[in-house]
């Protein structure tokens, strides 16, 4: 990346951490222009082909993200009042906003969370953080663990990645029926049985897994039973909830293991993806791992 690719993207991070610590303030596009430096008449297109959404749905879904997190903590603040501090003028407002995002009512989710539509519902700020951030892994940040034989339920997508959001989408329905979504704090995972990018679009291939021990019958089709095996793996915690983990896989492939001394054992790389609670609220963000199979 050139000097000026990087202080582009470093202006455009400082927007977001800007939004992120300034969620009670004036965030027009005149504000955050000057946050970046740049022309407030380009400003907005710019942020939207950079993140892909625009500044003002940014800055909703970020107030927004909070509001779910106090209505989760289960303190006294009212809902009207977690509405205003959203930036809505009236608490029918926010509740439309709220149940078109999240497939449940503010009060509903008060009461119950659905932590997996939690997770869809504000994927757009992962992913735009993802698009900013470049991340230098180090040799520290890898670890190697012993892990146990997981067993969990898979369903296998085979084929070209334009359909793989139908695999993900009956995955997750799958879960849901079943009483496995990561509220329950069951754990998910992907492993990668091909590249991200092969040269035969067809021939993209990945596991979608759940950690359980239950039956799984026919009638759980196109699910199956099956196990990740366990052993010695290198462990590379990536920073987000990110869809891309290619960068981490890099590192593991082109850095790590040449240095280590290691070598890789006849089983794909794989990621788990787990809700972890944020301290002293009930409310959760997600750890992703990325796990590299050691002899």
């Amino acid at each position: 990346m050139t000097t000026a690719q990087r202080n582009y993207q470093g202006r455009m991070q400082r927007v977001l951490d800007y939004v992120d610590t300034h969620l009670d303030d004036e965030l027009d596009l005149a504000t955050l222009s000057q946050v970046a430096a740049f022309s407030k008449f380009h400003f907005h297109r710019q942020f939207s082909a950079t993140f892909g959404l625009s500044v003002h749905r940014y800055v909703q879904l970020a107030r927004l993200k909070r509001a779910s997190q106090a209505l989760a903590c289960g303190g006294t603040p009212s809902v009207t009042s977690i509405a205003m501090d959203a930036g809505y003028d009236a608490p029918d407002a926010f509740a439309r906003a709220f149940r078109q995002r999240l497939a449940q009512s503010p009060s509903a989710f008060r009461k119950s969370p659905d932590w997996s539509s939690w997770l869809s519902a504000f994927g757009p700020l992962d992913n735009a953080r993802d698009k900013a951030m470049q991340i230098i892994f180090e040799k520290n940040d890898v670890t190697i663990l012993n892990m146990p034989d997981i067993p969990v339920a898979i369903l296998a997508h085979r084929g070209d990645r334009a359909k793989f959001r139908e695999s993900t989408d009956r995955f997750r329905a799958w879960c849901k029926a079943a009483g496995l979504s990561p509220e329950t704090g069951r754990s998910s995972f992907m492993v990668f049985r091909s590249e991200r990018e092969p040269a035969a679009p067809e021939d993209y291939s990945v596991d979608l897994c759940v950690g359980t021990d239950r039956s799984i019958g026919t009638e759980d089709a196109p699910m199956k039973a099956g196990t990740i095996p366990g052993g010695r793996c290198a462990v590379l915690r990536y920073p987000g909830n990110s869809t891309n983990l290619e960068p981490a896989a890099l590192y593991l492939y082109r850095e790590w293991l040449p240095q280590s001394g290691e070598e890789a054992r006849d089983f794909p790389i794989y990621a788990r993806r787990q809700l972890a609670p944020v301290a002293n609220v009930r409310a959760y963000e997600v750890v992703v791992d990325l796990f590299l199979p050691l002899k």
